[in-house]
């Protein structure tokens, strides 16, 4: 169950994270950074970390228990938003060229990545931990690659289909690198202090289902307000008003062309500009 959960998890949040940049690429100044730091709470927090952390709660090695480090995974938190959020105004800036999708697409790769290793760190258990450096190579590889067609899509997908449709990829991308790291590790059971750490129910689940309930929200809220199309529609039609309202409530008629005059020879011609 945990992995159907966190992958559908990973989709709403891309799928918000997608919604809250298209409106961030009509909008400027404050209102657009405003836009992009919901992207990155969107996509970092619910779309990585959430969904690391779903599918984490159903991990489990036979033999011991498994506590968690809560400032270390606050702090996964915190680099996940922060890298996709650097990613975002990386790209933002840079506008379609491709340096700036490249480096934004590292930085938040290797980000991710790292949040996840961290999180994965924050995991106190009776046992030794290793990893293959092959596997993580790959799962690094499949963070970097992920991140930047996400970023990608941020700048280029409009529409609710291809907008729904991206959202699905980024959902599998996103899975992918987690599950892939996760089959890096090894644990060698063997005895050791008493755990210390939080509980998986105690710490993890009321901070996910927090997070998830707002999510929800936030999306339903974008959803049902107007897109930026209508925005920019609302915003003519106003002035339009406006403009007739300034004109004694007449429409604002285009100058009527000079008549034309007629000729020595008694034919109509057209003056030349005056």
């Amino acid at each position: 169950m945990t992995p159907v959960l966190a992958y559908l998890m990973s989709v709403v949040g891309s799928l918000l994270g997608l919604l809250l940049t298209a409106r961030a690429r009509s909008a400027e100044g404050a209102a657009r950074v405003r836009w992009l730091i919901g992207g990155a709470f969107s996509i970092g927090g619910t779309a990585i970390w959430v969904m690391h952390f779903i599918a984490m709660m159903g991990f489990d090695v036979p033999g011991t228990l498994i506590r968690y480090d809560v400032p270390l995974t606050v702090l996964s938190f915190v680099v996940a938003v922060a890298v996709v959020g650097c990613g975002l105004l990386v790209v933002s800036r840079g506008g379609a060229k491709l340096r700036p999708l490249l480096l934004g697409g590292l930085i938040t790769g290797v980000g991710v990545a790292g949040m996840h290793y961290l999180g994965m760190f924050a995991m106190n258990m009776s046992g030794q931990v290793s990893y293959d450096p092959v596997v993580v190579a790959i799962s690094v590889l499949i963070a970097i690659v992920a991140a930047t067609v996400a970023l990608w899509f941020t700048l280029r997908v409009e529409g609710a289909l291809a907008t729904t449709g991206a959202a699905l990829m980024m959902g599998v991308a996103v899975c992918g690198m987690h599950f892939t790291g996760m089959f890096a590790m090894s644990v060698q059971l063997q005895d050791g202090p008493d755990l210390t750490g939080a509980e998986a129910i105690d710490f993890l689940l009321p901070l996910l289902v927090g997070i998830s309930l707002l999510t929800v929200g936030l999306l339903l809220a974008v959803l049902l307000s107007p897109s930026s199309a209508e925005l920019r529609e609302d915003a003519a039609i106003l002035a339009r008003l406006e403009s007739r309202r300034q004109n004694g409530g007449m429409p604002v008629a285009p100058p009527t062309p000079p008549a034309p005059e007629p000729s020595q020879n008694g034919s109509l011609f057209t003056p030349r500009n005056q």
